[in-house]
């Protein structure tokens, strides 16, 4: 089994404490996002875990325990998203000088394959034209060079939240291009592959909608089995999960996060928002099974070879209930 951690929120930036109390206890509980009354329960027990994946803007928070999660007997890499954009994009990021040194601190701790740059997602607009994203990809692949060998980008979607939150910019002057051209966009993907060759990088899209191929960049998996043969050398299923988007060519993982948590307040974000991420932390216990709220389940047993639904039990369901 993969365990994603996370697509839903920043485990490493701001719920490491919760992390490493479930790996010290071998299970947490994931709550299915549009049924709150589904709880799994996921081993995290090294015998049963594949390879950890991190999704993060900041790993710093996670980075004293990973001689433990190494002691322990995990495999992982990291998924780091590393764009230096204004502070009007991405209000609670890192500075992105700062942002360099951790990857590059994560990088020659776990090595250089571990850790994958993501550009993403390009926003084009009046504060981002092209220009912009030419000089900061080429500034950061050039302090990145020698640290990772990998490159994912994407365009951005305009989402529903992401969407509120671009016309909340339009009133205030600043433009997000809504309708990219297919100039801008060759212009940006021709760069980023030209300019990743150069940085001894492999460059791919990510859940890409537009046809990128003809710009010379090929649609990747950020979730990868022929990647983790390469890194780790063990073989994991090949098939797509089929809970993710139908671009996207990820193999099959379980996601142990929670919507509306994350605190950098991206406004391109499609997995909640800063005002509600903030409100949630009311309902954030380190100790408890789940990422929000306190929801526990039992194992799941097999009865002549076929796996039983989960049985789930809510240990504070008013605190639970409360959650927005």
């Amino acid at each position: 089994m993969i365990i994603s951690a996370s697509r839903r929120t920043d485990i490493p930036a701001f719920y490491s404490k919760w992390f490493m109390n479930r790996i010290r206890a071998g299970y947490c509980t994931a709550i299915n996002p549009f049924n709150y009354k589904q709880v799994a329960y996921v081993s995290l027990k090294p015998e049963d875990v594949d390879v950890i994946v991190f999704w993060t803007k900041n790993p710093e928070p996670l980075m004293k325990h990973l001689a433990e999660l190494d002691n322990r007997g995990f495999r992982y890499y990291f998924q780091y998203t590393l764009t230096g954009y204004p502070k009007t994009l991405e209000p609670h990021v890192p500075v992105l000088q700062k942002s360099i040194d951790t990857f590059k601190r994560l990088a020659d701790h776990i090595s250089p394959e571990k850790v994958i740059w993501r550009y993403d997602p390009i926003v084009i607009s009046s504060i981002t034209d092209t220009d912009y994203h030419k000089r900061t990809i080429d500034l950061i692949a050039g302090e990145l060079e020698g640290f990772t060998h990998r490159l994912i980008i994407s365009i951005v979607d305009e989402y529903r939240k992401a969407k509120i939150n671009f016309d909340r910019l339009e009133k205030q002057g600043i433009y997000v291009e809504r309708q990219k051209s297919q100039e801008q966009v060759r212009d940006i993907i021709e760069f980023i592959v030209d300019r990743a060759k150069q940085a001894n990088m492999e460059a791919f899209s990510c859940a890409e909608v537009l046809d990128l191929k003809s710009f010379g960049l090929m649609p990747g998996k950020c979730i990868d089995d022929t990647y983790i043969k390469k890194v780790f050398g063990i073989n994991v299923t090949p098939d797509k999960d089929k809970y993710q988007r139908q671009e996207c060519g990820c193999v099959r993982s379980k996601d142990i996060g929670a919507y509306d948590t994350c605190l950098h307040g991206c406004l391109y974000c499609y997995a909640g928002t800063f005002a509600t991420a903030s409100r949630n932390q009311t309902h954030y216990f380190p100790d408890s099974p789940s990422l929000i709220g306190r929801y526990d389940a039992e194992p799941k047993d097999e009865v002549n070879g076929i796996e039983q639904p989960a049985l789930f039990k809510t240990l504070n369901p008013s605190r639970h209930d409360e959650v927005v």
